[in-house]
């Protein structure tokens, strides 16, 4: 499909909010969408069905397919990727949203990378709660939902980029409601955390006394 400038920009609020989840699952699956022709990307990204980008996207989701889902190991990945999921969807915002303004362009990057912080730290907030579960299930499955999420968003998005945007637009909008209790919740869970960490540091100490 062509992108108009209301599309585009639905377009990339769903993108945006998916590359916050999964980078690499959203990069991987535009540019294979866009390179077996199912959709015509936006001429900014166009580069992304070039195979090394395709490649190197794909090779790490399927790193972060098992790295995502070991738990305490999980908070340390997404920790890092505070830093690579939220200049990526700003990148992809500035470089698709270039047939825009210069005005709306910046605005556009701006809210890309704010959509694509929210998400992250939605995404991290509920995997610090998650790694407080005993076992591993849920953690896998929290992860699994997510990798489906970014990528049925991705692929939403090119097809359905109104219904997608607003969806994306409404879950940012309630998260942000829900910040305060989030915010909240985070800080109990990392508190129990140290604590179970604390104790079992101080374990072999109290049973060699």
């Amino acid at each position: 499909m062509s992108f108009d400038p209301a599309s585009l920009v639905s377009f990339l609020v769903a993108v945006s909010f998916a590359a916050g989840l999964n980078t690499y699952a959203t990069v991987a699956t535009l540019g294979l969408l866009g390179r077996f022709h199912v959709i015509a990307l936006p001429l900014g990204i166009s580069g992304l069905v070039s195979t090394p980008i395709i490649a190197a996207s794909s090779a790490l989701f399927f790193v972060e397919l098992f790295a995502d889902k070991i738990p305490y190991f999980d908070l340390i990945w997404n920790a890092v990727h505070t830093f690579v999921r939220i200049p990526v969807a700003a990148l992809l915002a500035w470089r698709a949203s270039a047939p825009l303004a210069p005005e709306m362009q910046l605005l556009v990057t701006i809210a890309a990378g704010a959509i694509a912080a929210i998400a992250h730290t939605a995404k991290t907030g509920a995997r610090v709660g998650v790694s407080a579960s005993p076992e591993p299930l849920s953690n896998i499955a929290l992860s699994s939902s997510e990798d489906v999420a970014a990528i049925g968003l991705s692929w939403a998005a090119t097809k359905h980029p109104y219904a997608a945007g607003s969806a994306v637009a409404i879950a940012t909008l309630i998260i942000v409601l829900l910040s305060r209790w989030i915010y909240v919740s985070l800080r109990r869970q990392i508190d129990a955390l140290r604590s179970r960490w604390h104790s079992r540091a101080d374990a072999p100490q109290a049973h060699i006394h």
